[in-house]
């Protein structure tokens, strides 16, 4: 099977549904509605039980992914769902310490205890917090935070002769970033939806290590210290990116932007792939999609505090990585044999429509993969992204309306039709204020022909700008969508891609199946 079918990627709001769709699916009746992890759709597809993920890891993706989606998008969502995934994060803090612990097998204690979940953890509770006024949750974050403080030091890292020894935990080693560096974000999530003093405290701790000892001020990535996983590289720095906007600390933010022009590039493309793991060993073309979805929150954030070219960047990925990476048509997914009736080989299809994974650049099935997977994780991570994305693309403030991604949509404030869906900008404005227009790096804005004003619109920090547009008349900004061709540098291979604007319209794919593109010949 080649090219799959065609799919829309301009529309943020059908993605975002799908997904929730997803996220609501892969409960495990064989183990008290605990969510799967695991996924595979090739060679045999199956989701799977994880005794390092499932319980402590999945119900915050999805929590946070879900509940934005809610108030960002005004997605419907089944209660149930929210509570299943609800009693599973509660779960996973019922152990020996109010930290998100694992079990070995379904039927066994909580006994894993691993450093990169606590991430998860807090992902599940902030949002219970800010969005459903769960006091449990918000005495569960307080609680899970001075187990942190007690049980672990800035030098020495976790005591593990009390948590092991005292407790009866198995603690598995993990690098600072790939362990509790990944939770600056969430901290900064709880902080700001509950006040909680500590949460605020406990970030600005992890925060200082980070800056010290790993991104510094010459940005670069150093794997040996960093560690390979990617996806804990990227989350970190939107981290750090998301406590510099809460504090409007310019120093931060210039920190995160060095990173990002720099050391990140040892692992992402020009159209914000990035590999799932940096080991010598790893698959070339395998990438992790939530990995591109924290690139795109932090170009988000760069954007907003002044540096235009980062929506560029932003909107570039959406359109040529993130979006064509939903898995939509499930025409290939074979059912299984299933003679034991296991839930995890129930409806494998269904389940799998809307999920994120490890695609290459140009499709599903990287060329040196023995199989496909869909980590069940994963779809919140880019849901999650993809909710920042809604309430980013456009924005109104004290100094007026803003176009940053050119992605159809209505606001209370405006309404926006794509150059990719029609045949140029058009953008309403229904209250009063100035206009703020961004314009790409490949539009030359002596050609841009504005409609519907008698105004001359002013350049300014790479956006046009319009003192008095009209109210409710619609202004259009014409310009062609420039066609180019770029290379994709990869560890093995170069893959060409020829975008229209900011989309792919055609890419190498080498024979690969399941491809998201027309082959560039």
């Amino acid at each position: 099977m080649g090219k799959l079918n065609d799919v829309n990627t301009n529309d943020i709001g059908a993605a975002v549904g799908m997904g929730c769709q997803t996220m609501c699916s892969i409960f495990n009746a064989d183990d008290n509605d605990i969510p799967f992890f695991g996924s595979f759709v090739r060679p045999q597809a199956e989701l799977k039980f994880s005794q390092a993920h499932s319980e402590s890891h999945v119900p915050g993706r999805h929590l946070n992914a879900l509940l934005n989606a809610e108030a960002a998008l005004g997605v419907s969502l089944d209660e149930e769902c929210i509570d299943k995934h609800r009693q599973a994060a509660f779960f996973s803090y019922s152990g020996a310490v109010p930290l998100p612990l694992n079990r070995d097998r379904i039927d066994g204690p909580l006994s894993n205890f691993i450093p990169h979940n606590i991430r998860e953890g807090f992902h599940a509770l902030y949002p219970l917090v800010a969005y459903r006024n769960c006091a449990r949750s918000l005495e569960l974050a307080d609680q899970s935070i001075a187990a942190i403080f007690a049980h672990w030091d800035a030098v020495t890292g976790w005591d593990k002769g009390h948590l092991e020894g005292k407790l009866g935990l198995q603690c598995h080693d993990s690098t600072f970033i790939t362990g509790l560096a990944r939770t600056i974000g969430p901290l900064v999530k709880l902080y700001r939806s509950s006040g909680l003093k500590t949460a605020l405290e406990l970030a600005l701790v992890l925060a200082n290590k980070t800056l010290e000892e790993f991104f510094t001020e010459e940005g670069r990535y150093y794997r040996e210290t960093f560690g390979t996983h990617t996806h804990s590289v990227t989350c970190v720095m939107s981290s750090l990116a998301q406590l510099a906007d809460l504090k409007g600390d310019m120093q931060l933010l210039d920190r995160v932007r060095t990173f990002y022009d720099n050391g990140l590039w040892d692992i992402r493309d020009r159209l914000g792939w990035v590999i799932e793991n940096a080991g010598d060993g790893s698959d070339p073309d395998r990438g992790e999609v939530n990995n591109t979805g924290d690139i795109v929150e932090t170009a988000l954030i760069l954007g907003r505090w002044g540096y235009g070219q980062y929506y560029e960047d932003a909107e570039r990925i959406l359109r040529g990585h993130l979006l064509p990476a939903q898995l939509r048509d499930v025409s290939f997914i074979e059912e299984p044999a299933n003679p034991a009736g296991e839930d995890g080989k129930r409806d494998m299809a269904r389940r799998h429509q809307g999920a994120f994974g490890f695609p290459a650049p140009y499709g599903h099935a990287p060329l040196d993969a023995d199989f496909i997977k869909f980590n069940m994780d994963i779809v919140g991570g880019s849901v999650g992204s993809l909710c920042e994305v809604y309430r980013e693309m456009v924005r109104s403030d004290q100094a007026g309306h803003w176009v940053n991604l050119f992605f159809d949509c209505q606001t209370p404030e405006l309404a926006v039709e794509s150059p990719y869906t029609h045949p140029a900008l058009s953008v309403r404005v229904k209250k009063a204020g100035p206009l703020f227009v961004r314009l790409p790096s490949w539009v030359d804005p002596k050609t841009v022909q504005v409609r519907g004003t008698d105004e001359t619109p002013r350049l300014s920090n790479g956006y046009l700008f319009i003192a008095q547009p009209p109210l409710n008349r619609p202004l259009v900004f014409d310009f062609p969508l420039a066609e180019e061709e770029i290379v994709l540098q990869h560890r093995t291979r170069e893959i060409r891609a020829r975008l229209r604007g900011d989309e792919v319209v055609a890419m190498d794919n080498f024979g690969a199946e399941l491809t998201f593109f027309d082959s560039l010949d």
